[in-house]
């Protein structure tokens, strides 16, 4: 692997995670982020069985994608496919934590099932085939699959972020008004915001 593919790899990796949130960037997953972020070891949790997915999905729908569904032109068919992949990996993550680790699992609550309809998760599966308008697939393989864990580390770094914020808002004295709802989103956003300083940062790497 030469350094011109390490870079570009970098790159990728750096940009699921700070430029391209999925969160914080393109808005997809916001169910799990403004409701499983009240508690640091929540969030943790939740994001590490969401990054698990994003890969595993990824490494398992990308084949699927470019060795069945484009050859047999039955691309159409991605949504339904990829969505039954994750059904099946949520469901298999599911027994695992309820069998491991009953308290994750038990905190987790209905937030755990909902990761199947997690758009984020769909979004990280499909969208990186739309990365190369050239290459009718997207990524390579790798680039997939390195795109898939920096996006699940992003998620996860938007939830710890936004999990410690919430914390400390609990703390401090709002105006009525603006308290539960109100001051979350406003919290929210302007994590969203402050991600925009590091496009120039990643741009350099690209």
């Amino acid at each position: 692997m030469d350094a011109q593919t390490i870079k570009t790899l970098v790159g990728i990796f750096l940009a699921a995670i700070l430029t391209e949130n999925y969160v914080l960037n393109k808005f997809l997953g916001i169910c799990p982020f403004l409701g499983v972020s009240k508690k640091l070891n929540t969030a943790f949790g939740m994001s590490c069985a969401v990054t698990v997915v994003m890969v595993i999905a990824t490494a398992v729908t990308w084949p699927i994608y470019t060795g069945l569904l484009v050859p047999k032109e039955l691309e159409y068919l991605q949504t339904i496919v990829f969505i039954l992949v994750i059904a099946a990996l949520v469901q298999l993550l599911e027994t695992i934590l309820r069998k491991y680790m009953p308290p994750l699992y038990n905190s987790l609550g209905i937030y755990l099932p909902l990761i199947t309809t997690n758009c984020a998760v769909l979004g990280v599966t499909m969208l990186v085939l739309e990365k190369n308008a050239a290459d009718p697939v997207g990524y390579g393989y790798l680039q997939a699959l390195i795109n898939a864990f920096g996006s699940g580390v992003g998620f996860l770094v938007a939830m710890l972020l936004f999990a410690g914020i919430r914390e400390r808002l609990e703390e401090c004295d709002i105006p009525e008004f603006f308290r539960g709802l109100p001051i979350t989103l406003v919290a929210a956003s302007l994590v969203a915001v402050s991600f925009l300083g590091f496009n120039g940062v990643v741009d350099r790497l690209m």
